[in-house]
């Protein structure tokens, strides 16, 4: 059934500001689908130092909930979220160290389903 689908969300992202998100695909046996998921905390580690790696941090929040579901997980990529909750604006730029750039047309289209009523754009920029 969908139950397990119906659990994961297609979007978990902070409600404001600019943060790291990476684009993860789930698949198990007839299913595929990719969900978004992007947060300033990844930026800081539990002991409050910067985090090396905050696409890691994110994959290793995201991997074990997954799996426990019976999906395998892949990220596809990564970069920013420039969520602007007042003008209703979402910006997806930047890329990944780790894990490179994510299909960021993916990710806005991902990002339409959820946010039905904001402006979503995507770039290549840095910033």
């Amino acid at each position: 059934g969908g139950t397990a689908m119906a659990a994961v969300r297609d979007v978990e992202i902070d409600p404001e500001g600019t943060f790291k998100y990476i684009l993860v695909r789930l698949q198990r046996p007839g299913e595929q689908r990719d969900i978004v998921r992007g947060t300033k905390a990844a930026d800081v580690c539990s002991d409050g130092s910067a985090h090396p790696s905050p696409a890691d941090h994110i994959f290793e929040k995201v991997n074990p909930e997954m799996e426990k579901l019976g999906y395998e997980c892949k990220c596809l990529g990564g970069g920013k979220i420039d969520h602007n909750s007042k003008d209703k604006k979402i910006r997806v730029f930047g890329l990944s160290t780790g894990y490179g750039k994510a299909d960021h047309s993916v990710t806005v289209e991902i990002l339409k389903k959820v946010y039905t009523d904001y402006e979503v754009t995507w770039s290549d920029d840095k910033k």
